[in-house]
C-alpha cells in the first residue's frame, strides 16, 4: 500500500508543486491538499491521510492550530511540518504539540520523498543538520530542568535515548552501537514507554528539557 499525504500551504503554488513531486514518487500517494489549517483539519478527519505536509504559517487557523488537532484527536496521522529559517520559535511548540519533525521549503525532491517515508515509518525527521540547529537554537532559550525522570531507564535505553536526541535514525544507531535495527527498535518502544513519551521527536524534546543535551 502506498503511503498517502495530505499538503496544507496557504500558496497554491507550493501545493501543486509539492503534489507533483509527490505523486510521481514510488510508494506515495497525494489524496488531496488544503489552504488553511481549518480545512486541514477537515481533511485530515475525511480521509485519513498516513502523513500531512503542515505549513506553520496560514490564514484562519495556522499549522501550530491544526497539527495539535490532528494530534490530539487520535488519528493515526503523522504531521511533518514545512518551515523556513525566519519561524524557527515555531520549531519547540511542534515538537511539544507531537510533530514528526520538519522540513525546510525549499528542501530538494528527494529530500522531500524521504522525508514522508521516514515520516510515515514512526521515525522522527530530525537528522538534517539545519532542523538539529533549529532545534538548539529554541531549546537553549528554554528553563532546562534535571527532574531525574530519565532515571527509570537502563543504561541502554538512555544510551539510545542520546542517540534519538541527536536525530538519528535506527540503522545509523544500531551501527553506533553495534546492535540490530530490531534492537534498537525495541530499545526505542521501551524507553519512549516509560518515559510516556508519544514519539521520537518528543523524546528530542525531554532530552534537551531535562538536561541530558
Amino acid at each position: 500500500m502506498p503511503t498517502t499525504v495530505l499538503i496544507a500551504d496557504d500558496q497554491a503554488m507550493v501545493r501543486a508543486g509539492f503534489a507533483a513531486l509527490l505523486g510521481a514518487a514510488d510508494g506515495i500517494s497525494v489524496l488531496g491538499d488544503a489552504e488553511d489549517g481549518l480545512v486541514a483539519v477537515e481533511q485530515a478527519q475525511r480521509l485519513r491521510p498516513d502523513v500531512i505536509l503542515m505549513d506553520v504559517r496560514m490564514p484562519r487557523r495556522d499549522g501550530l492550530w491544526a497539527a495539535e488537532q490532528i494530534i490530539s484527536s487520535g488519528l493515526p496521522t503523522k504531521v511533518l511540518m514545512l518551515t523556513t529559517f525566519d519561524i524557527d520559535d515555531y520549531v519547540y511548540s511542534a515538537l511539544r504539540i507531537g510533530a514528526s519533525g520538519f522540513l525546510l521549503k525549499d528542501a530538494p525532491a528527494d529530500e522531500l520523498v524521504r522525508a514522508v517515508h521516514v515520516v510515515a515509518a514512526g521515525d522522527a525527521l530530525l537528522a538534517p543538520s539545519v532542523t538539529k540547529r533549529l532545534i538548539e537554537q529554541v531549546t537553549s532559550r528554554s528553563v532546562r530542568k534535571s527532574t531525574g525522570a530519565a532515571a527509570v531507564l537502563t543504561p541502554r535505553e538512555l544510551e539510545v535515548l542520546l542517540t534519538v536526541a541527536d536525530g538519528k535514525s535506527n540503522a545509523e544507531i544500531a551501527q553506533e552501537l553495534f546492535v540490530s535495527e530490531q534492537t534498537v527498535k525495541t530499545h526505542v518502544s521501551n524507553m519512549l514507554t516509560k518515559l510516556a513519551l508519544r514519539d521520537r521527536a518528543q523524546a528530542v524534546v525531554f532530552a534537551y528539557e531535562n538536561g541530558l543535551k
